[in-house]
């Protein structure tokens, strides 16, 4: 099984930037595309960003292209998320999920989550 845990969430102001890290355990990780999704109250989870096993592709949701910029590196089992020009429609809780099925039509993810991340933008 893999273990997923996020980090680096916070309140930061409106136009400011915040950096999140996905680390994950077990075997396998740098054979594993990583993507983050996130949920605000009330609202269905939203797709953000995710990137494949080498980081030689990766694909943004139309809210956060542009600003936000998913990276990882594999020697540490981690992936991140760096998301910049934040806006206060960017709050919620961040999630990281490890390998999903990713491809041409985008990612669908495994049951691998994290607990998620909480952040928050204020205006």
């Amino acid at each position: 099984q893999v273990t997923v845990v996020e980090s680096g969430g916070g309140l930061v102001q409106s136009g400011g930037s915040l950096r999140l890290s996905c680390a994950a355990s077990g075997r396998g990780f740098s054979t594993f595309a990583v993507g983050w999704f996130r949920q605000a109250p009330g609202k269905e989870r939203e797709f953000v960003a995710y990137i494949s096993w080498n980081g030689a592709n990766s694909y943004y949701g139309d809210s956060v292209k542009g600003r936000f910029a998913i990276s990882r590196d594999n020697t540490l089992n981690t992936a991140y998320l760096q998301m910049n020009s934040l806006k206060p429609e960017d709050t919620a809780v961040y999630y990281c999920n490890v390998g999903g099925a990713s491809g041409i039509r985008g990612y669908s993810p495994s049951r691998n989550w994290g607990q998620g991340t909480q952040v928050t933008v204020s205006s």
